[in-house]
Formats: structure tokens, C-alpha cells, sequence
């Protein structure tokens, strides 16, 4: 894993996994790279419609107190 890259785990339906990993192969990639490259388009259509993500403005958990 590169430097600084993270990982997260994902619950997914087996149908549904089997079926990325077709079109990852279709696509010449891994299925990790896949779901990859489909995130970041995601985020660039996001950013195109609404501009660059401002991190400052992320939403934050509301702390125990805040309920």
C-alpha cells in the first residue's frame, strides 16, 4: 500500500462484488483499483457541480454534549 494511503472496509451484497469484479477486469483493473477510480470520479462530478471540497467546512460529529 502506498504511503499514507488509507483503507476502510465496506459491507457489500456478493452479487454485487462478483459484478465489480467483471467490470474491474473489463477495465483492465483491480477491484480495489476500480472502486478507486470510480470514488474519485464521483468526487469530480460532485466538484464540478458544487466546487472544490472546503475541508474547513467538513461536517464534524456532534460531540455527547451537543445532542
Amino acid at each position: 500500500m502506498a504511503k499514507g494511503t488509507r483503507s476502510i472496509t465496506i459491507r457489500i451484497d456478493p452479487e454485487l462484488l462478483d459484478k465489480l469484479h467483471v467490470v474491474a477486469n473489463y477495465e483492465g483493473r483491480s477491484a480495489n483499483s476500480q472502486v478507486v477510480y470510480l470514488i474519485r470520479k464521483c468526487v469530480e462530478r460532485f466538484e464540478q457541480l458544487n466546487g472544490a471540497i472546503d475541508f474547513s467546512m467538513r461536517r464534524r460529529a456532534p460531540s455527547p454534549d451537543r445532542e
